[in-house]
C-alpha cells in the first residue's frame, strides 16, 4: 500500500522546537527526493524543505537556518527538525516526494505556535 504518515506536530510556544517524522512506503521513499510541505489556514500549500536520496538539502528562505530536514533510508522515514519556531510557522505539515508530480497526500500533522 502506497502511503505517507506524518507525526510529531503539536502546540509549542514561540522560540520552541518540534521534530516531525514521516513514514513512507518503500515504493515512495526509495531513490526519491523527499520534501516537507505546509499549508497554513487560508493559504496554498508551500514547499518547506527537500532532501535528495543522497542527502543534499534545500530550504525555503522563510525557514533557512531554523529547520533541518534529514532522512533515514533504512527506515523509509524523513524528518524535519524545527527550531526557533514562530507563530507564522503554524500550519499543517505534510511530506511527499519533491515533485513535480506527487503521491496521494497524507493527513498531515498540525503545528501550532503560540506567541
Amino acid at each position: 500500500q502506497v502511503q505517507l504518515v506524518e507525526s510529531g506536530g503539536g502546540l509549542v510556544q514561540a522560540g520552541g522546537s518540534l521534530r516531525l517524522s514521516c513514514a513512507a512506503s518503500r515504493s515512495i521513499f526509495s531513490g526519491n527526493t523527499m520534501g516537507w510541505y505546509r499549508q497554513a489556514p487560508g493559504k496554498q500549500r508551500e514547499l518547506v524543505a527537500t532532501i535528495t536520496s543522497t542527502g543534499y538539502t534545500g530550504y525555503a528562505d522563510s525557514v533557512k537556518g531554523r529547520f533541518t530536514i534529514s532522512r533515514d533510508n533504512a527506515k523509509n522515514t524523513v524528518y524535519l527538525q524545527m527550531n526557533s519556531l514562530k507563530p507564522e510557522d503554524t500550519a499543517v505539515y505534510y511530506c511527499n516526494v519533491g515533485g513535480p508530480s506527487y503521491y496521494s497526500w497524507g493527513k498531515g500533522t498540525l503545528v501550532t505556535v503560540s506567541s
